[in-house]
């Protein structure tokens, strides 16, 4: 209840202070999650700079714009501004974060990488931001709606670093980020096994085939006729030639 007191006696202070944190906690993350080394303090830095100084000035200002404009909670107002937020705010904000930190890390082309992934990710946020928003327009009051949209950017600026830094500001790519390590360790663990095992084939395929060389050889030697050194000239019988001849002529 003291925080609900102090945002509306400074709701312009409170909202966008608490938007700006859960942004740039966005940044860190996903810094978390996708490094094995320290987290990179410039990079969310850069982040909470474009997060203060436009988008939680920008979303506090817009929420009273669009109660003025449509005021009340009614159907018809909600989805009023609900498309007027989704084809005007939406877009704008994707710009400036893409264009923004590229700016200031003293990027040469600050439009690269919003040219590449621009629409992607405006696409990506129309299966999120829409749910989230006509919540905000339909339950939320207005004092408190800019901080119930940190909290959603909260995980939206994950996605948005991700796709900024490694993604294709798509959704498959979100997921996959996600959940891949866990497949690739499952994967591994599972043809750790295999790999010992192909690894005594050829061993025991090498012992069986020197056996079958050995059981071959003695065969051969078996069948082979006997040499008596005895005799100088046998047949191909393995008979001595020179002793029939002998006796033939006794």
């Amino acid at each position: 209840m003291q925080v609900l007191k102090h945002i509306k006696r400074f709701p312009w202070v409170t909202n966008v202070t608490l938007y700006g944190c859960l942004f740039a906690g966005g940044d860190f993350v996903h810094q978390r999650f996708s490094r094995k080394g320290e987290i990179d303090w410039r990079q969310t830095r850069n982040v909470a700079l474009v997060a203060f100084g436009f988008h939680g000035n920008f979303n506090f200002f817009w929420m009273r714009f669009l109660e003025r404009r449509f005021p009340g909670n009614s159907i018809g107002m909600v989805l009023r501004k609900l498309f007027l937020d989704q084809t005007t705010a939406a877009p704008l904000a994707t710009t400036v974060f893409y264009t923004g930190v590229s700016f200031l890390e003293g990027k040469n082309d600050i439009l690269e990488v919003w040219r590449e992934k621009f629409w992607n990710t405006y696409k990506t946020g129309l299966m999120f931001w829409p749910f989230m928003q006509f919540l905000n327009f339909a339950l939320v009051p207005l004092y408190v709606r800019t901080a119930f949209t940190g909290c959603c950017a909260f995980v939206w600026a994950t996605f948005l670093c991700f796709s900024r830094q490694s993604g294709d500001g798509t959704a498959a790519a979100a997921f996959a980020w996600m959940f891949t390590p866990k497949v690739a360790m499952a994967v591994k663990e599972t043809e750790g096994p295999k790999d010992k095992q192909s690894d005594t084939i050829p061993n025991q395929e090498y012992e069986l085939q020197n056996t079958k060389d050995l059981k071959t050889s003695v065969t051969i030697a078996e069948t082979r006729p006997r040499v008596d050194n005895s005799c100088p000239e046998q047949n191909a019988g393995g008979s001595c030639s020179q002793g029939t001849n002998t006796n033939s002529e006794i």
